[in-house]
């Protein structure tokens, strides 16, 4: 796959749940530092299980589901597996994204936090092994067009507000 360990939709929500102050953000570290290993081992193990489902449908053909073919244990067993590995990782991320924080590559621990930065919705960006946040960068932007933060604080955790039309 792209940049992610698993498929994830690329439209940012219509307006993002909350703001992240680049102090804030960085006090949510510790915790990503602990978590994303997590998270990337369940991708990875997510992986090796489709692996072995996609080499059991191909020696079985239209037989892998039956109850009286030899693997139709390990089949049951390896669809179980996906399912709660699934489930825990799309949970996981999901919560992460509800609070306004996007996990956008698992392998490299690249986590990005919406905030305003001179009045501009962008991403405050931070990957793993990074002391603190120092960068961010456009919503349609990326890693390569971060920029570095010229303040610690980024605004209020507010959202933006909308402007009246006349």
């Amino acid at each position: 796959m792209a940049r992610s360990d698993r498929p994830r939709d690329d439209a940012p929500p219509v307006a993002p749940p909350r703001l992240w102050t680049a102090s804030e953000a960085n006090q949510r570290i510790p915790e990503l530092e602990e978590l994303l290993p997590r998270l990337r081992g369940w991708a990875g193990r997510l992986a090796e299980v489709h692996e072995e489902r996609e080499r059991l449908a191909s020696f079985w053909g239209s037989e892998a589901d039956a109850e009286d073919q030899p693997d139709h244990e390990l089949k049951s067993r390896l669809d179980a597996e996906w399912k709660h590995l699934s489930h825990r990782l799309d949970e996981a991320i999901g919560s992460l994204r509800s609070e306004g924080i996007e996990v956008k590559d698992l392998a490299s621990g690249l986590v990005d936090f919406y905030a305003m930065v001179d009045g501009e919705l962008v991403f405050l960006c931070w990957q793993r092994g990074e002391a603190s946040i120092e960068y961010c960068h456009t919503l349609t932007g990326g890693f390569r067009s971060r920029r570095p933060i010229r303040s610690a604080s980024s605004g209020p955790s507010a959202r933006p507000q909308t402007q009246e039309q006349p």
